[in-house]
């Protein structure tokens, strides 16, 4: 008899996601995204951080002041769509665990991503949410809120 606690693709692709994010060095707030075919292959994985060759070391995490995180960023969902490297994205689906902000709705948008599934929507109030929000519906990407029974998927390096 097989087993019964097994995760849904949707738990399994979103715990790729929240795992990816892991992998970012921003002291404030860690994003990951993962891009999944109809087949539900994986196709890309990415997660908020600077652009290769400009070193976490020496450029800026603040977010106040004169020179701030913001200016150099690349985000969990445009970094997902980079990394996949020309691979086609027709028709594919990004879970992300933050709602996708304006920018990367129009990376979203342009490379044929047709469904976002995200965790939360922390800023669901701000300019570039609601402008977000707006653009993915009118170019017809469906946008779902993850939802799942379980409350966390435990990872064990101690066998």
């Amino acid at each position: 008899m097989k087993r019964k606690d097994y995760i849904s693709w949707d738990e399994y692709f979103m715990g790729v996601a929240l795992l990816a994010g892991k992998r970012s060095k921003d002291p404030n707030t860690q994003v990951g995204a993962c891009i999944v075919d109809d087949n539900n292959i994986i196709l890309s994985t990415g997660y908020n951080g600077f652009p290769f060759g400009c070193s976490d070391d020496v450029y800026p995490w603040e977010r106040q002041g004169e020179d701030t995180k913001y200016k150099y960023v690349v985000h969990a969902e445009l970094n997902a769509i980079l990394n996949a490297n020309g691979k086609s994205l027709k028709g594919a689906r990004l879970y992300v665990d933050l709602f996708p902000c304006n920018e990367c709705a129009k990376a979203i948008i342009q490379s044929g991503i047709k469904e976002v599934v995200y965790l939360y929507d922390k800023y669901a109030d701000s300019v570039e949410t609601v402008a977000s929000k707006k653009m993915l519906a009118s170019s017809g990407v469906v946008t779902r809120k993850f939802e799942s029974d379980k409350k966390k998927v435990v990872l064990n390096f101690d066998k």
